[in-house]
């Protein structure tokens, strides 16, 4: 009992206190039911401005404003509480001088023993300083909702839990958004779903510091149409310095932004002189970066209405190229088509679309399945090029495109004509009008450059003088516009016979001059006469034939002169000692080189007469089985007696019959007199199994050689198992694109293919796989030492197992002594030819050796 009494004592002293504290600190007032102010502690007087004896015995309304005081408002207020109901609030009430204050306050009812409302407590705290402010805050905010709502720009208000919190109506008209559509979502997920994380986190720790943020991006709209905007992102921090919102500004900034991404980076690029390519590449790269789902091209069309690749960084190499050159037309995919039609083209299914049907293996492979394309128009209205958008996805172009393109064709117009225009000033500077070779002016730039790098390079350049033969006469007899004519095709064959490192110009009237770099001096006169070769062929002009010939002057760098000043005069002195000559004549300033070119040229004069007049003729070697020793075939060689210089070795006239363009006759001839041979002799009964002849690479250039082979066997009452054609390594890297289809004919044909001088070569077993040969003949140069030699054993030997490993026939050349014939033999060989058993023979000579043999 005791301990409880001193526990109601606490209880009684702590409840006391805690009222104390009440007091001090909140304005109390005590109200009878009927609303009479009973009792008000200090606070409460202070607040409301009256003395104790003035308040006291008041009523509640003469604290409140008039009209709240008589209004039903009130009179419900009021009754809540005389029916026990608490009121919380913020309240407006009047002072005792007539100015208003606001209260946050509480009314509570206090209940008699009978449970009637006996009096009404208030407790109340000052807010007027917060409520004004945020008045103020209010009124500010209703300001610039004002503001905000009558702006184009976009205003986004976002919390700190990065959830949207109001958009303004220029937002909506922007993007399509309205506010019920946000549903508290994240602006980067409603605007830009797709952006860099790594970003998103930066600049929300910027804002969190309380900085603000700029920035210029690519958002999309609820349509699914982008724009190009600018963004400043300002932080409203709390008085305790955490973030409380972000309020951004949003400005459509797509057109400016187009011109200054686009036009304004082309534009300088232009203005600093960079290249076509390099200018329109820039335009390409940067729509690609605005816009990374297309891949961007651009193509020219050329003056025969032709395309021309400008500009694709991210279509393959291949594919450029498979499109340069191809004519536009009505159904020529997108790109050939709206140059066609000078009018846009989209094609948003390649795989179907008949636009497409001859091309839509080339894109689809690359993944793309639509294509869009614009002309480019020049200021005449004349399509110059496309440009095209490729697509990975089936979709339509959005506006954004369409100004992308809008910006990107005006653009490639500027840079096309440009170049058009500066090339025409080159043109007209640099070219001759009438061939539309370099002039002297750049002649002679190239020709510097050319002597400087022969210098650096320790190598040997040529300078030829060209100058017609009676060009007057073509002038007098058939007229300038003739004249002109005849000039203009000399002009294109001294193109055609020329190296692409040559540099061919027009110096007046009919002369002509070529630079040749890298070019010694039997380089120089194999050139310089197939030269001649090609100006003396007869020319249709003015529809009269015209026999066209010139005299060609050389001098070469370093020893005729050291720079095109002298060489020039002296390749010009050389050409008047050609003219003098005879015309159609080729000469050296120097003396030395001169007589080689002279002694040269007179021995492709009589090589062709001897073609001509068949003054070559064929001798055959026997080709021996080594385990029967029987004749297993004859090899056709070609010999040349001049009756002024004798014997000459096929060593020497053959490799000039490949320089001066005589090869492929002197195949044409030997492939007629074997067979004519060997037909000969089986019509006398004689056992000539067949005939091998040998061809160069370059006969396998002409298409029509199997059916001339044909022909011949047919003629000769030959089959295609009696003829071999031996074919030198050399064949294994011609790129000619119908060397390999020619071989693949004659080869079906039946005719049995050999490779000679095999090991001596390139020798590679991937090219090797591609011939269809029937055999391998081991070069002589391993033959000659396999007695003395344990590598030439072992090479011949590894020879000897590709053969088998490829089911070839294996032929050992050049065999001498009866000891290279025993290591062959031991080594697997089973086909030989040499001096051991016969050398080249005439037709009769043969016929005698086969007698002997045979008896």
């Amino acid at each position: 009992m005791v301990s409880q009494v001193h526990v109601d004592d606490a209880s009684s002293v702590s409840h006391n206190a805690l009222l104390g504290a009440l007091d001090r600190a909140m304005a109390i007032a005590e109200f009878s039911a009927e609303g009479i102010l009973l009792n008000a502690n200090p606070n409460y007087l202070l607040l409301l401005g009256y003395s104790r004896d003035n308040a006291l015995g008041l009523h509640h309304r003469s604290f409140c404003k008039g009209l709240y005081a008589d209004s039903e408002a009130y009179r419900l207020f009021w009754a809540g509480l005389l029916a026990s109901q608490t009121f919380s609030g913020i309240c407006e009430r009047r002072r005792g001088d007539g100015s208003t204050c606001w209260l946050e306050a509480t009314y509570t009812a206090i209940l008699d023993k009978a449970g009637n409302v006996e009096r009404v407590v208030k407790v109340a705290t000052d807010i007027s300083l917060r409520h004004q402010r945020e008045s103020e805050l209010a009124e500010h905010n209703r300001r610039l909702s004002l503001v905000a709502g009558a702006t184009d720009s976009g205003v986004l208000i976002v919390g700190a839990d990065w959830r949207i919190q109001y958009v303004n109506s220029g937002f909506s008209r922007m993007f399509g958004w309205q506010q019920e559509d946000l549903a508290e979502r994240s602006p980067i997920e409603l605007l830009a779903a797709n952006a860099n994380a790594h970003y998103i986190d930066y600049v929300r720790l910027e804002l969190l510091a309380g900085r603000s943020v700029r920035r210029e991006e690519i958002v999309v709209g609820k349509s699914g149409q982008r724009y190009w905007i600018n963004v400043v992102a300002n932080p409203v921090m709390g008085e305790d310095g955490r973030l409380v919102s972000v309020v951004s500004v949003l400005t459509d900034i797509t057109q400016s932004k187009m011109y200054e991404v686009l036009q304004h980076n082309a534009l300088e690029a232009m203005a600093s002189e960079q290249p076509l390519a390099q200018v329109l590449e820039l335009i390409c790269r940067e729509v690609e970066r605005i816009a990374p789902e297309v891949a961007a091209s651009i193509l020219e069309v050329d003056e025969h209405g032709c395309l021309q690749s400008l500009a694709a960084p991210s279509l393959p190499a291949a594919y450029s190229a498979a499109l340069c050159g191809v004519p536009i037309g009505p159904s020529v995919g997108s790109c050939g088509t709206a140059a066609f039609r000078n009018d846009a083209v989209l094609v948003t299914d390649i795989a179907n679309d008949p636009l497409w049907a001859d091309y839509k293996h080339l894109a689809l492979e690359l993944g793309y399945v639509g294509c869009w394309s614009t002309p480019i128009r020049s200021s005449q209205g004349r399509v110059i090029g496309t440009f095209a958008f490729y697509f990975r996805e089936a979709l339509v172009p959005d506006l954004f495109h369409q100004q992308i393109v809008n910006s990107c064709v005006h653009l490639c117009a500027l840079a096309l004509q440009r170049e058009h225009a500066r090339a025409r000033i080159r043109q007209l500077a640099f070219y001759d009008a009438l061939t539309g070779l370099p002039n002297r002016s750049l002649l002679q730039a190239r020709a510097d450059q050319a002597i400087s790098a022969a210098r650096r390079d320790s190598s040997q350049l040529a300078v030829l003088f060209v100058d017609l033969d009676r060009f007057k006469k073509v002038n007098d007899s058939l007229g300038h516009p003739a004249g002109d004519e005849l000039l203009r095709i000399v002009a294109g064959r001294l193109e055609r016979e020329s190296r692409e490192s040559d540099i061919v110009g027009r110096l007046s009237g009919d002369e002509f001059v070529l630079i040749l770099p890298d070019c010694d001096s039997t380089q120089v006169a194999a050139q310089a006469e197939q030269l001649l070769l090609a100006l003396g062929a007869p020319c249709l002009v003015d529809g009269v034939s015209v026999a066209c010939s010139a005299s060609i002057g050389i001098s070469v760098f370093p020893g005729d002169g050291r720079d095109m000043e002298t060489l020039l005069r002296r390749a010009d002195m050389a050409m008047y000692q050609a003219k003098s000559g005879g015309r159609g004549q080729l000469s050296f300033f120097s003396h030395e080189l001169n007589l080689l070119a002279q002694e040269r040229l007179a021995l492709e004069t009589a090589l062709r007469e001897a073609l001509q007049n068949n003054g070559l003729r064929l001798h055959y070697q026997p080709q021996i089985d080594l385990a029967s020793g029987q004749l297993c075939g004859v090899e056709a060689l070609a010999r040349w007696t001049h009756p002024q210089l004798g014997e000459i070795s096929p060593a020497r006239f053959i490799p000039l019959a490949e320089e001066c363009g005589l090869i492929a006759d002197l195949g044409r001839w030997v492939l007629a007199q074997a067979c004519r041979q060997l037909s000969d002799w089986r019509r006398r009964a004689l056992a000539i199994p067949s005939v091998s002849i040998n061809l160069s690479p370059t006969s396998f250039h002409n298409l029509d050689l199997p059916r001339m082979i044909a022909d011949t066997l047919d003629h000769h009452g030959l089959v295609p198992r009696d003829l071999t054609l031996e074919i030198t390594e050399g064949v294994l890297l011609d790129t000619n694109p119908s060397t390999l289809k020619t071989i693949d004919e004659v080869h079906a044909q039946g005719v049995r293919l050999s490779m000679d001088d095999f090991g001596t070569g390139y020798s590679s077993l991937s090219y090797l796989r591609r011939l269809p040969l029937s055999e391998l003949k081991l070069d002589r140069s391993f033959v000659s030492d396999l007695e003395d030699d344990s590598a030439a054993r072992a090479l011949s030997a590894a020879i000897m197992g590709i053969g088998k490993s490829l089911n070839l026939t294996v032929v050992a050349e050049g065999v001498e002594t009866a000891g290279q014939c025993l290591v062959l033999k031991d080594q697997g060989y089973s086909v030989a030819q040499g001096y051991l058993f016969a050398r080249p023979l005439a037709p009769e000579s043969l016929e005698a050796w086969l007698s002997a043999a045979m008896a």
